[in-house]
C-alpha cells in the first residue's frame, strides 16, 4: 500500500533521512520507533505530504507524494505531535468546522461526528471550550479530526506524548480499536508503546533504519539471547569459572567481585535454546559452594532497542 524508497532528506548539512527503505501493506498497524532526533518526524512529514524529500520517494497506492499531494490527503489522516486544536473553540464546534473542511455534507456530518464521539470517547465534553480539556481529551479530539474523512490511513506522530499512565492506556485501547479496519503508522520512542499497539516495528537511528520486523519475531529474537546469572559464596573466582565453563551450553562467563566481598558474581552466556540451570545447579551442588542465587535472563526488547540505537551507527 506504501512504498519508501531511498527516501532522503536534508536540513541544510544536516542528514535526517539517509536512502531509507520499507514498505506498508494494507491493515498493518506499524511502529516507526528511535530516539528523539532520529528521523521519525521527518519521515512522517514527507510521508503526509508536508514536506518534500530531498531524493527518494515514496509511493501511496501507487501515487507520488510529490506529484499528488492532494490526492494523497484525501485518503490520509494525521495528527502531529501537537495536536491542531483551537482551544477557544467547542469541542463540538470544532469537529463541525473540520467536517466543512473535508466538504461532508449535513447528514453526513452529524452521522461522522456521532460515530468519532463515541469511538474516541469525548460526548461528555463536545459542549466544553477545548482549551480547558485535559491533555488526554485533547489526543483524542485530535485523533477525532485526524479520521473526520473516514481515511484509509492514518498517521500518528507521538500520540501519547506528555500523557499520564492512564490517559496513554486510553489513547492505546483506541489505537488499537482503530487498527482492526484502518492502516495505521504511528511514531513513538517508548518500546512499550510499539508493543502494545502494533504488528510490526521499524527502528530508525540517525536516519537510518537499523531493524525492521514483525514485533513477535523481534520478541522471539531477544528471547534466544540468554544468559544465567550465579551468585555464590565459599567460592574462588578462577575455580568457580574452570567448573563452570564445563557445563554443556556455556558460551562465555563473565566474573565479578569486589575486594573485601565475600561472593561472587558470574554471568554466564548460554548457547541459544538451551536451558541450563540443572546442570550449572549441579555442577556448584558437587563444588559444596553456597548458591545465593540462580537466575536465567533473556535479553529484553528494550535491551535490542538500546542497542541498535546507541550513540554511533556504522
Amino acid at each position: 500500500m506504501i512504498e519508501v524508497m531511498d527516501l532522503t532528506k536534508y536540513y541544510g548539512n544536516l542528514c535526517a533521512l539517509d536512502r531509507i527503505n520499507f514498505q506498508i501493506h494494507k491493515g498493518e498497524v506499524l511502529g516507526m520507533l528511535g530516539p528523539n532526533g532520529a528521523g521519525k518526524t521527518t519521515c512522517m512529514r514527507i510521508l503526509t505530504c508536508y514536506l518534500n524529500p530531498t531524493s527518494g520517494n515514496i509511493t501511496v497506492k501507487g501515487m507520488n507524494v510529490t506529484e499528488n499531494p492532494r490526492s494523497i490527503k484525501q485518503i490520509m489522516g494525521y495528527l502531529p505531535e501537537n495536536a491542531p486544536l483551537y482551544p477557544e473553540m467547542l469541542v463540538f464546534d470544532y469537529l463541525e468546522y473540520v467536517a466543512d473542511s473535508r466538504r461532508l455534507d449535513r447528514e453526513a456530518k452529524q452521522s461522522r461526528i456521532d460515530f468519532l464521539s463515541h469511538i474516541c470517547g469525548i460526548r461528555e465534553v463536545m459542549h466544553q471550550p477545548i482549551g480547558e480539556l485535559s491533555k488526554g481529551y485533547k489526543q483524542r479530539v485530535g485523533l477525532a479530526q485526524a479520521m473526520m474523512g473516514d481515511p484509509e490511513i492514518l498517521v500518528l506522530d507521538e500520540p501519547t506524548s506528555g500523557l499520564d499512565p492512564n490517559q496513554i492506556v486510553e489513547i492505546r485501547e483506541i489505537i488499537r480499536e482503530i487498527g482492526r479496519e484502518k492502516t495505521v503508522i504511528l511514531s513513538t520512542h517508548i518500546l512499550s508503546e510499539a508493543e502494545a499497539t502494533c504488528d510490526r516495528a521499524v527502528i530508525i537511528h540517525q536516519g537510518r533504519i537499523v531493524a525492521d520486523g514483525d514485533i513477535t519475531a523481534l520478541k522471539e529474537s531477544a528471547g534466544r539471547d540468554t544468559r544465567i546469572v550465579v551468585t555464590l559464596a565459599k567460592a574462588e573466582a578462577g575455580k568457580a569459572r574452570s567448573v563452570l565453563k564445563k557445563v554443556p551450553g556455556v558460551m562465555g562467563i563473565d566474573t565479578e567481585s569486589h575486594p573485601g566481598d565475600s561472593v561472587i558474581h558470574l554471568s554466564l552466556a548460554v548457547e541459544p535454546g538451551k536451558d541450563i540451570r540443572v546442570p550449572v545447579y549441579h555442577a556448584i551442588k558437587a563444588e559444596d559452594w553456597d548458591l545465593l542465587e540462580l537466575q536465567r535472563q533473556s535479553k529484553s526488547l528494550e535491551h535490542i532497542f538500546r542497542e541498535l540505537t546507541k550513540e554511533n551507527v556504522q
